[in-house]
């Protein structure tokens, strides 16, 4: 069993046309995701599924590796299909990293990859994180006033998904003590689930919260969500150039975390 870390980087952005490029702080974002893809303990390799050359020779110059995947692909998920479908096998496990998530601590990465690793039943693992009181009470506002960022999850006793959402579940009628898990947007997939994934039409709930891990729940394969927290560092995502200098702010407020 091979654990193969894939980042989905395409350039055609409409908001941010060659985002995988945008210097943070000096280092394309590509090439930041995948020195914490690297720095996983549990990873073994580390690939740049993308469509354009530009970003294979941005990988390549830092001494990465990168694969051209055809065009047509729809998301990462079907990017990180084709970048391994020629060699990884059922049990090979892949996990899906944001190429515009640079800012994901390699202990995140490692704690999806790692439940993968100890547990070869498993089919499909990923991230969440308990929210403080103070980070609840600041995505309930920003849900109010009308955004649409941040998943919640909520999950069994076995630590297995039941549902994810873009409101916030579980409904707080009344505070009974139960913490709100904000879902990390990584998955770890074991090959032959993926496979069948990528094959299966996008299912009803998918298209009603725009969120395609609710492929996997409506076809009966399990996610077992993985606990984790980001130790004091700063999440962020880079959806526009404003973003990418956020993320040079926290970089320089926080240093380096690889």
């Amino acid at each position: 069993m091979t654990v193969i870390a894939v980042i989905p980087a395409r350039y055609g952005s409409t908001r941010f046309p060659g985002k995988p490029l945008h210097e943070i702080a000096g280092v394309p974002m590509v090439e930041r995701v995948r020195r914490l893809a690297a720095a996983a303990p549990s990873i073994d390799k580390v690939i740049v599924a993308t469509d354009d050359q530009r970003i294979v020779d941005a990988v390549q110059t830092h001494g990465g590796e990168a694969v051209m995947t055809p065009i047509s692909c729809r998301n990462g998920t079907e990017r990180a299909y084709e970048a391994v479908k020629s060699f990884a096998t059922d049990q090979d496990v892949i996990v899906n990293l944001q190429g515009d998530a640079p800012l994901t601590p390699p202990w995140v990465i490692d704690a999806a990859a790692a439940a993968m690793s100890e547990d070869t039943n498993l089919q499909l693992a990923t991230p969440a994180t308990a929210l403080t009181e103070d980070a609840y009470a600041k995505l309930a506002s920003a849900k109010a006033a009308g955004e649409v960022g941040g998943t919640t999850v909520v999950f069994d006793r076995q630590m297995n998904a039941l549902y994810f959402s873009k409101a916030i579940i579980p409904f707080r009628r009344e505070d009974a003590g139960v913490p709100i898990h904000k879902h990390i947007g990584l998955y770890a997939y074991r090959f032959s689930a993926l496979k069948r994934l990528v094959a299966l039409e996008p299912s009803p709930l998918e298209l009603t919260e725009s969120l395609e891990q609710l492929r996997a729940l409506e076809n009966g394969i399990p996610i077992r969500i993985v606990l984790t927290d980001y130790r004091g560092r700063t999440p962020w995502s880079v959806d526009s150039p404003r973003d990418a200098e956020i993320a040079a702010d926290i970089v320089a407020r926080e240093g380096e975390i690889v």
